[in-house]
């Protein structure tokens, strides 16, 4: 079934404009008061709705995966089974990081260890200008992108598919990127330098056109 042009147009625009309006909360703004489970969970739902969830039972915050992170010491435990600034702090940067990253990568980012007194203002408070900004560079972009979509005199059906392939292509060479420069993180910069003489020597990239012969 093809895609509807009209319904790809209407979503473009309610995206565009919630980008241009959304921002992440800054750390003075998350409560310090000690929240259960439950009140965590709601409040994760308004700072984290451009999650998408495509039906009712698709909650992309829920207790499992909360523990979960506890568990694995991604972020720091609950004190007496409540949740404080720190906490919130560190969900909405895992949620929102792990949309273009793994769990393993991100723990490398995370600060270490995750305690209570160890805090999360200070990647929270470059986290929160970075979403505004990159709402709006990736705004523009797409806007740029999908001129001939949002065209209703333009039919070509093709259109919506060449545009989603390019932003999974676009999101795929973003992630390994961000993973490509996590795991420069407390490396040796000469043993780094040296592997890839190794591999430099080892021949050509399967890609590169072959040599022409005499």
């Amino acid at each position: 079934m093809p895609y509807d042009k009209e319904l790809i147009t209407h979503k473009l625009i309610r995206w565009e404009e919630y980008l241009n309006h959304y921002k992440l909360p800054a750390w003075k703004e998350l409560p310090d008061i000690g929240l259960y489970m439950d009140q965590v969970i709601a409040l994760l739902a308004q700072y984290l709705d451009f999650i998408p969830v495509e039906d009712q039972k698709d909650k992309p915050v829920t207790p499992t995966t909360i523990n979960n992170y506890v568990r694995l010491k991604v972020m720091p435990a609950p004190e007496k089974r409540r949740y404080y600034r720190v906490h919130i702090a560190f969900l909405i940067m895992i949620f929102t990081l792990k949309q273009g990253i793994s769990i393993g990568s991100l723990q490398k980012l995370l600060p270490r260890p995750p305690t209570r007194r160890g805090g999360g203002g200070g990647l929270l408070h470059q986290l929160h200008p970075a979403g505004a900004e990159i709402g709006s560079f990736y705004t523009a972009q797409t806007r740029a992108a999908v001129q001939d979509i949002l065209d209703p005199q333009v039919t070509d059906e093709g259109l919506v598919e060449k545009f989603l392939i390019q932003s999974i292509l676009q999101a795929g060479f973003s992630r390994i990127l961000a993973e490509k420069i996590l795991h420069l993180r407390d490396v040796d910069p000469a043993a780094v330098l040296a592997q890839e003489t190794i591999r430099d020597h080892q021949g050509r990239h399967p890609m590169d056109a072959p040599e022409e012969e005499d």
